[in-house]
């Protein structure tokens, strides 16, 4: 299916997952990912280790991001994120939060710096080069920006179907990530008929339908309720230990406090890593 009949301004359509659709079971794909993290007290040491061995997916040397002369929204960042790390980066509305995000799915450029992703300088490629990295990298929004008039099989389809992928791939891919996220059952629902938390969990299982190594993450939880805000982030966790690498920017103190996952702070354009007493963490 061409990605064109996607258009908005189409009918409503009739596709639906069928019952005889390829055998699924576990995502296959993703077991590229890495292993379950052990939880037997014994490994924890040699789990530790590993960790520190993982290789480095992304680096932010003297990055600076100027809009116009004077404002500033990055200035002289410096961070390194190893694979299967999960950040939480907060900080007040207006800290630049998104344009980080943004500078490392190739969005937005850095004035000055280097933006690493999976070792590409990001301020060195382009066109197609920039396409083929952007498939490595899922982006989770806010208002998660799905297709009013296409299914939630559909949505989460079309990043394949743009892709190329032949339709017995995107049916192997599909209903295992709609059962990731909780919505097997509601494959052939549409946008209108779920709630917002429904709805975020439909534009994760977008994002990660193409099993990129790198999940970003920009204020998942700004539009849900208390319960479904977690729920978002129990799946972000699970994603996290099969070995994606995932950056969540938030200003919910309250889910980073809950969580024990590495907070880094965006003040006055500069990152700064907060301490678990800083959070209110135990």
């Amino acid at each position: 299916m061409p990605p064109s009949v996607l258009s908005d301004q189409t009918p409503r359509s009739t596709y639906s997952a069928q019952a005889n659709d390829p055998p699924i079971g576990t995502v296959p794909p993703m077991g590229s990912f890495g292993a379950v993290a052990s939880t037997d007290q014994s490994s924890t040491a040699s789990a530790r280790n590993q960790k520190a061995l993982k290789p480095i997916i992304v680096s932010l040397q003297q990055v600076s991001k100027l809009y116009g002369k004077s404002s500033k929204a990055l200035d002289n960042v410096n961070w390194q994120v190893r694979q299967g790390d999960f950040w939480f980066v907060t900080g007040p509305s207006g800290a630049g939060k998104s344009t980080l995000l943004k500078l490392l799915y190739g969005a937005e450029r850095s004035t000055h710096g280097d933006v690493l992703v999976n070792s590409h300088n990001l301020s060195r490629i382009k066109g197609n080069k920039m396409s083929l990295l952007r498939r490595q990298i899922g982006v989770v929004f806010q208002d998660y920006k799905l297709i009013p008039r296409r299914t939630v099989s559909e949505n989460v389809a079309f990043v394949l179907w743009a892709q190329g992928f032949t339709r017995k791939e995107i049916h192997r891919r599909l209903l295992p990530t709609l059962r990731m996220v909780g919505l097997h059952d509601k494959a052939n629902r549409f946008p209108d008929e779920l709630s917002g938390g429904e709805q975020q969990r439909v534009s994760i299982a977008r994002a990660i339908v193409g099993t990129p190594p790198i999940l970003l993450a920009d204020e998942p939880t700004g539009n849900l309720d208390v319960h479904n805000s977690w729920q978002v982030i129990k799946i972000l966790k699970k994603l996290n230990s099969i070995g994606i690498t995932v950056i969540i920017t938030t200003h919910d103190e309250q889910l980073v406090r809950m969580s024990n996952h590495p907070v880094v702070q965006l003040r006055d354009g500069r990152l700064h890593q907060m301490r678990d007493w800083e959070l209110g963490r135990t």
